[in-house]
């Protein structure tokens, strides 16, 4: 039940969120807790934290980590995509501050059993939830067609060599279902040999797990939602590990922090857009050396924070 995950910029996400004592926050993703534990000591004594995460064993790890905290913690396993329905069975109101860390936990890459991670011989599954998902890693490669697979290569890992590793799964499947993250790692290497830091397989892996997931539709329907719940002067403060993810959020809070979406050779405007949210972090907040150092997984973390106006 132990976690190993070690929350993401815990002091910059803790000074953008800028709890209050009493107050309530969302955390969209618990995985370890190691945020969610943190707002919960700064919102003490009766501010309360609902956490979610689509991912049942990081509820059951959170749930027995912070039992302490049980009386002001609400776990709910479910995607966030839902938030607007969670929030509103929970009663949970007046929310001054949401939470997303995009990126996989290290419970998830290294116990999970779900093929999340290259480093590991497991079967080539990458579901959060298989419960309320059927479509698997192992379906992808084995089923769609060479196309398909190359477009999401190169669409959701950006991924240079798409072809020459496309290729090479299509041929190998054609002798033998590819069943296990090992399996799919040597096809990979066959054809680019490990040299440096990243392995050959990484990109591969990330395309997989967001179409498995449908993880960045479900980053731009989370966003229209944390605008309806959040009071004015409510916080939200995202992580994002790719650029791809990192690209819609800062898209959509360029767009939504203006007041006018309209041409700008139009001397009025004719649209009525109003903005609502005001942009804190200029330019993404990045993990210092120190931390690092310590977690190399963070290297590629970005945090974007905006303040919802009215």
């Amino acid at each position: 039940m132990l976690t190993q995950h070690k929350p993401v910029m815990l002091n910059e996400v803790l000074h953008y969120l800028a709890p209050q004592p009493n107050r309530n926050y969302i955390d969209c993703t618990v995985g370890g807790g190691g945020h969610t534990e943190a707002l919960l000591r700064e919102i003490a004594p009766e501010g309360k934290v609902l956490a979610l995460d689509w991912d049942a064993s990081a509820i059951a790890r959170t749930m027995e980590r912070l039992k302490e905290f049980r009386d002001r913690l609400i776990l709910v396993n479910d995607t966030y995509i839902n938030l607007e329905k969670i929030v509103y069975d929970q009663k949970f109101n007046e929310v001054y501050g949401i939470l997303l860390d995009l990126g996989l936990s290290s419970d998830q890459l290294q116990n999970s059993q779900r093929g999340f991670s290259f480093q590991l011989d497991e079967p080539l599954d990458m579901r959060f939830d298989p419960k309320t998902n059927e479509l698997t890693a192992a379906e992808i490669v084995n089923t769609w067609s060479e196309e398909e697979i190359r477009k999401i290569l190169r669409e959701f890992g950006e991924e240079k060599s798409a072809f020459r590793i496309t290729q090479a799964i299509c041929e190998e499947r054609k002798i033998k279902e590819i069943k296990t993250t090992g399996e799919l790692v040597e096809i990979i290497l066959k054809i680019f040999p490990r040299r440096g830091k990243i392995h050959p397989a990484t990109k591969t892996f990330q395309a997989l797990r967001i179409a498995v997931n449908d993880e960045l539709n479900n980053v731009k329907k989370v966003l229209e939602s944390a605008a309806k719940i959040l009071v004015p002067g409510g916080h939200l403060a995202i992580i994002t590990f790719h650029s791809l993810e990192d690209r819609i959020v800062k898209q959509y809070f360029k767009q939504e922090s203006r007041d006018c979406l309209c041409p700008s050779e139009l001397p009025i405007c004719k649209c009525g857009h109003k903005a609502i949210w005001k942009i804190i972090t200029k330019k993404p907040v990045i993990p210092g050396a120190e931390e690092v150092k310590e977690n190399f997984r963070c290297r590629s973390a970005k945090l974007r924070v905006v303040e919802k106006i009215y």
